[in-house]
């Protein structure tokens, strides 16, 4: 298949070894997330193991597209056991944007496979097919940007992007500097919210990967190549690309947005800066836009979407106007190698405690952080210094917040109330359950939280295209009918039924809204995860597109198509979509995963839903489609049992046990692995 190098990178860090395997044994797979699940499947041979067993195989999977023009596919794909999700570590992902996906391909490889663990801080230097693990002594103990310029300065002789060109091995020279890799002191402290950084703020954020790398004793992996990716059609590639920016994109950007939005005006702004500061936009490789901010001085820089108002409302509240603060917040997380959402959503919880008088100086839990400078910048580097130290309720934080509630004995009770802010396996709470039905049920069904935007973007109550009646906002220029509609008529095999997005209460327990979660399931897996079309940037619906529609089916399938030679269907990528998805719950279901394991935490349940922001969702009422206000909306338990049971008959699993059955899996092509879970006791049964 063009645009593929051939070989995937394998290394054992327990013995030191370096080898390859043959990308087209695992061929069928596409790429991305795909490949991955299926070398996982293969060795590790034991799949109940925790993140930090020698035996956790992670992946980190390139897909057909990186490294070509395709705009928004500059995505890495990694798997593995993660640590991040409560109670039970699962099989998880997480992927990243930059340049490490197109220049790991650069350097001819399709993917990198890590096995075992250094009994000692290492490093991976790739330059080209020359391969080596060095020690890292000299970096251990570095904050990610630091390891980035020390590796750029060790590896090409420069820390920044100049003419000067850089030997990488006897025979080829560059003038890029590596692409970079690398945790913080989070992850070498094995911090189970530690992610991993590449440039400034591009991160491996959700699974906890931070920690696993940390254990592994594995610091960085650096990349640089100077090969080039075949395509199979540059021209109709070039041609696809020019279709694609003339239709969807701006360029250049307004620089005096208020929001530095990725392709203003098509998709909703994710650029939260609330002032103007001198800077750029910086885009991934191939991409014709930019989401990241380059700010003239320093802070801030490369924060995008939950990183951008992670502080701002605590700024704003201390000092009445946002300062410094909100931006170093950013720099120190990324510095430190810490997940955004789960530093953010944590010290939340703790000001909560603070407020209650349960946490604090003398309390029921014993902390001396200096609440008086929440919303400064103090606090934050108290906050994190604690926790990477381990310091007193750190030890706690480090783990996680539900760990955390747990060793304070307050976690049923906080997650009864929702001052624990964790709906779904332990990740905080990304959008509300409750409202975004289709993200609650999506991420439970699964293994994280999905943080796919596919449906999410059309209706979120944020959108500065102001087409979703929000408040005193002024009307949608699309009404719930036609949003309905154009998605609808997208979402194929089920396409043609709008009432898949009827969010009204009578239907979000439906079937059809079951067929809307596999939908969403399948279509990612394969066309966001491993194909690796960045969600941002390739939306079905665009306000600003001939008749609203957005790109998909309309530049998925000619960009696949240009680049690999082989004309794939949005269709038949669903289809390849499912057969990850059953693998994946293969996994799962090795693992110890079960039906009953499936469920949101309490207050979704019991808390009824109220934002001082009233969100409005598409759905019908009285027989008509109209924008219904999800204020007040709990999520019915009973309800929600019997939509899994849909779901799983729809999916062809076992609806008692959650486990696929021998003849979804044979009809995915997957007979080995019904095999082994027959095996060992786990096939779904059969229906009766």
């Amino acid at each position: 298949m063009k645009g593929m190098m051939g070989k995937i990178l394998r290394v054992d860090l327990s013995n030191r070894r370096i080898s390859t395997i043959d990308t087209s044994d695992y061929e069928g797979w596409v790429g991305g997330h795909g490949m991955g699940s299926a070398i996982f499947w293969d060795l590790a041979k034991e799949k109940r193991i925790n993140g930090f067993d020698e035996r956790n195989v992670l992946t980190l999977m390139a897909s057909p597209l990186n490294g070509t023009p395709v705009p928004s596919a500059s995505r890495l794909e990694m798997q593995g056991v993660g640590l991040q999700s409560f109670p039970t570590e699962w099989f998880t992902r997480s992927n990243i944007g930059g340049r490490i996906g197109a220049m790991l391909k650069f350097a001819g490889w399709d993917g990198i496979v890590l096995e075992g663990k250094s009994d000692s801080p290492v490093w991976i230097d790739i330059r080209d097919e020359k391969v080596r693990i060095r020690d890292a002594h000299d970096i251990w103990g570095l904050d990610t940007w630091e390891t980035q310029s020390t590796i750029w300065k060790d590896v090409s002789g420069k820390t920044d992007f100049t003419r000067d060109w850089a030997e990488v091995n006897d025979e080829h020279w560059s003038t890029q500097r590596p692409a970079v890799l690398t945790i913080g002191p989070a992850g070498e402290n094995l911090c189970r919210n530690a992610c991993i950084i590449h440039e400034k703020g591009h991160a491996f954020g959700q699974g906890g990967f931070g920690a696993v790398w940390g254990d592994k004793k594995l610091k960085a992996i650096s990349v640089i190549g100077t090969r080039s990716v075949t395509v199979a059609d540059p021209d109709g590639l070039m041609k696809a690309w020019e279709w694609a920016r003339k239709r969807y994109s701006k360029w250049p950007p307004d620089p005096d947005a208020r929001f530095y939005n990725q392709f203003a005006p098509s998709v909703p702004a994710f650029q939260f800066w609330p002032t103007k500061k001198q800077g750029r936009r910086k885009a991934c490789f191939g991409c014709f836009s930019g989401c990241h901010a380059v700010f003239a001085d320093g802070k801030g820089t490369e924060g995008k979407c939950y990183p951008t108002i992670m502080y701002l409302f605590q700024d704003l509240k201390k000092h009445g106007r946002v300062t410094d603060a909100t931006y170093e917040a950013v720099n120190l997380m990324n510095r430190e190698g810490f997940n955004a959402w789960e530093l953010g959503r944590g010290m939340g919880y703790v000001k909560s405690l603070f407020d209650q008088g349960e946490l604090g100086p003398g309390k029921n839990i014993e902390c001396d952080l200096p609440f008086g400078e929440y919303g400064g910048t103090r606090f934050v580097e108290e906050y994190l210094e604690m926790v990477i130290e381990r310091r007193g309720i750190g030890d706690d934080l480090a783990e996680g917040m539900p760990r955390a509630a747990k060793r304070w004995g307050r976690l049923e009770q906080d997650q009864k109330t929702g001052l624990l802010p964790c709906p779904f396996w332990g990740y905080p709470e990304h959008y509300d359950p409750r409202v975004q039905v289709e993200w609650g049920y999506g991420t439970i069904m699964g293994d994280r939280d999905m943080n796919e935007h596919e449906i999410n973007w059309l209706f979120w109550i944020g959108n500065p295209t102001d087409w979703i009646p929000s408040g005193g906002r002024k009307e949608p220029v699309i009404s719930a009918e036609e949003v309905a509609n154009i998605l609808a008529e997208k979402m194929v095999p089920y396409q043609g039924d709008p009432r898949m997005l009827d969010y009204s209460e009578e239907n979000i327990y439906s079937e059809r809204f079951a067929k809307t979660i596999a939908w969403h399931r399948h279509f990612t897996r394969f066309w966001r995860q491993s194909v690796l079309l960045c969600d941002f940037r390739w939306g079905p619906i665009n306000t600003y597109a001939p008749g609203n529609k957005g790109e998909l089916a309309e530049a998925e399938e000619p960009f696949f198509s240009a680049v690999t030679g082989k004309k794939v269907t949005i269709e038949e990528g669903v289809e390849l979509g499912r057969k990850i998805w059953n693998l994946d719950n293969a996994i799962w279901t090795l693992q110890g995963r079960h039906r009953d394991q499936v469920d949101f935490a309490e207050y979704i349940y019991r808390e009824p839903f109220n934002s001082p922001q009233t969100n409005y969702m598409p759905g019908r009422e009285n027989g008509k489609w109209k924008y219904l206000d999800m204020t007040g909306r709990r999520l019915d338990k009973k309800k929600f049992e019997e939509w899994k049971t849909r779901f799983y008959q729809l999916e062809g699993w076992d609806p008692k046990t959650g486990w696929p059955t021998r003849k979804i899996l044979e009809s995915v092509q997957l007979t080995h692995v019904a095999d082994e879970l027959e095996k060992q006791g786990k096939l779904g049964a059969a229906p009766s």
